[in-house]
């Protein structure tokens, strides 16, 4: 299975970098709910500093890298 389209990884990044991830729905605008990221077995990871994460490559796993305050600071498929 082949990682997203160039499109596609864009758009999350417009959607995620720069956001705090939260667990609830919100209507701040500079949070992200966990609830709107790719759902499904494998789908996404949320990585806050320090965390040791497993090195099996899943193609369209999307991880998404955070820093101590919860924000995302970048994102990798795989």
């Amino acid at each position: 299975m082949d990682p997203p389209s160039d499109d596609v990884q864009q758009q999350w990044k417009d959607k995620l970098v720069g956001k705090k991830i939260v667990e609830e729905q919100s209507d701040h605008p500079e949070h992200f709910s966990k609830r709107d990221l790719p759902q499904g077995p494998q789908a996404h990871r949320v990585i806050p500093p320090g965390t040791m994460v497993t090195k099996d490559f899943q193609p369209n796993r999307l991880n998404v890298h955070v820093n101590d305050e919860g924000r995302c600071t970048h994102l990798v498929w795989g």
